[in-house]
């Protein structure tokens, strides 16, 4: 009982819990046949009302819950939220199984935005449960077995369909068994004492540089890059004294109640809210910043309506049944190759703040191309690659993009910094899908939506491309200017000037 008790409070408890929850709620084996399915005899469903009805509703729905589970995940303290999450979780898969019609299918897309909308809970989590020097341990780990439950699960729900192994819909029952499962370990995490915002420690105890590794993300984001975030002092906290050497676990003493922050019902809101306001404002008014930042949105904007509507693609591309069930070997392809891809560039010694701008423009102009080549082929398998080689970029940048983004930023102001990106990029998003795919718009068939798709990433590439020339050749120049600027010559210090 004692070694379960020492257990209990070690930091490996509630990552282990975490990774459980991360890996069993990823799993999902129909998510590559999900048109099939929809489509298919189960639903009956026809690919424009899937397309301009059904998958427009996630869209809209994860944008205007956003914001509003991004402040209460932290005014709850993590836990309540991914539980929540994981309910939701439960709900759509229920939905999806059970109910055939449009509408239902819209509130099923609703929830899905909720859950994706969540998952800030499970990224945040971990960082105020586990000692400050465990960080990048518990980060890796939790952020590894997202991407590891995703690939399982498309390998699984490959073999299932090729070798006719179950029904979609008996792979959905699964997958509701395998959800319950996270829910049930979603229950026994431990409830934090503190949160970044709502619920922080008064004192002000000195923190010293922080090593994360970072993987984006979201539902599809997941990439790695080693990212060091430096404490930055807080303006209305008193001054450092003492070393904050290990931070108690969930179920050991916590600090005493002098020591932590009041939460909202005695600190208001407002004044939280404000010092939010005033961050965000400061962490923009770095030009470097915003321009990566600027990137990102962008970047992640086209990035998801890709992924969202590739199926649809594939299937006009090759209708074909013996060639669309291919389609969870190539998800599980393309993310161990994306993720070796985003690991591999922690290796390289580059200098990024001078040619960074210029790798993002060229990078995104190989995605530009490499969708412009799956749009107008009629070839599955260069398709398919044209794929594979559109998410490998993307990984990669976005792991550029973070590391420069939080390399100077503590990691509160990091968190306000990727939720402001994530929500320029939904916004973005929102426009487009509204635009270009909704049926109350212009509801264009999947050949015009992926034309501008590529077009889009033609101008991004366009843009930075110029931008990082510009960087360079500026940067160039003050180098130049300072090596052939004349030495300053000084007199001797013997001279009458230098007498007293």
């Amino acid at each position: 009982m004692e070694a379960v008790r020492r257990w209990r409070t070690d930091w490996r408890y509630p990552t282990t819990l975490l990774c459980i929850y991360g890996f069993f709620s990823t799993v999902k084996p129909l998510e590559p046949f999900l048109i099939l399915y929809l489509t298919g005899p189960d639903k009956n469903l026809t690919t424009e009302q899937v397309n301009n009805q059904i998958f427009p509703v996630w869209t809209y729905s994860y944008l205007s819950v956003l914001v509003p589970v991004f402040l209460l995940t932290d005014w709850l303290r993590y836990k309540p939220v991914v539980v929540f999450q994981c309910v939701t979780l439960v709900i759509t898969t229920a939905m999806l199984l059970w109910l055939k019609s449009v509408p239902a299918m819209q509130a099923m897309q609703f929830f899905y935005g909720v859950v994706t909308a969540s998952e800030v809970a499970y990224f945040s989590y971990i960082y105020s449960v586990v000692d400050l020097k465990r960080y990048r341990k518990a980060t890796s780990y939790s952020r590894s077995v997202q991407l590891l439950g995703s690939t399982v699960g498309s390998v699984l729900g490959q073999l299932l369909v090729s070798f006719q192994l179950m029904s979609y819909n008996n792979i959905l029952m699964l997958t509701l068994v395998l959800t319950v499962v996270a829910l049930l370990v979603s229950c026994l995490l431990p409830m934090p004492r503190q949160s970044m915002f709502f619920h922080r420690r008064r004192t002000g105890r000195k923190i010293a540089k922080r090593h994360v590794d970072v993987t984006g993300d979201a539902t599809e984001h997941t990439s790695r890059a080693k990212v060091s975030l430096e404490k930055m002092r807080d303006e209305k906290v008193e001054k450092e004294e003492t070393e904050d050497e290990a931070t108690p676990g969930p179920d050991e003493k916590g600090p005493k109640a002098e020591d932590l922050e009041e939460s909202a019902g005695a600190e208001r809101c407002s004044q939280i809210l404000l010092q939010l306001w005033r961050d965000f404002l400061q962490c923009y008014s770095s030009r470097q910043l915003l321009y990566w930042s600027v990137w990102w949105a962008m970047a992640t904007c086209g990035y998801n309506q890709t992924v969202n509507y590739v199926q649809v693609l594939w299937e006009h591309v090759q209708p074909s049944q013996n060639f669309s069930i291919y389609n969870g070997g190539v998800e599980a392809v393309s993310n161990l190759l994306g993720a070796a891809t985003a690991y591999g560039i922690g290796f390289t010694e580059v200098r990024w703040d001078q040619w960074g701008e210029l790798a993002l423009g060229g990078f995104s102009g190989v995605g530009a191309a490499a969708l412009f080549l799956m749009t107008f082929t009629g070839n599955i398998w260069v398709c398919y690659s044209g794929y594979v080689i559109f998410k490998c970029l993307y990984m990669l940048l976005i792991t550029i993009a973070m590391y420069q983004i939080a390399a100077d930023l503590s990691m509160e102001r990091y968190a306000l910094v990727f939720g402001a990106n994530n929500f320029g990029a939904l916004a973005l998003q929102t426009i487009i899908t509204s635009v270009v795919v909704d049926s109350g718009g212009l509801g264009l068939s999947i050949i015009p939506q992926f034309t501008i798709y590529a077009s889009y990433f033609s101008l991004i590439a366009v843009v930075f491309s110029l931008r990082g020339l510009f960087t360079i050749w500026r940067t160039q120049r003050s180098n130049k200017s300072h090596e052939f600027a004349p030495p300053v010559k000084t007199e001797p210090p013997d001279s009458e000037e230098h007498r007293f």
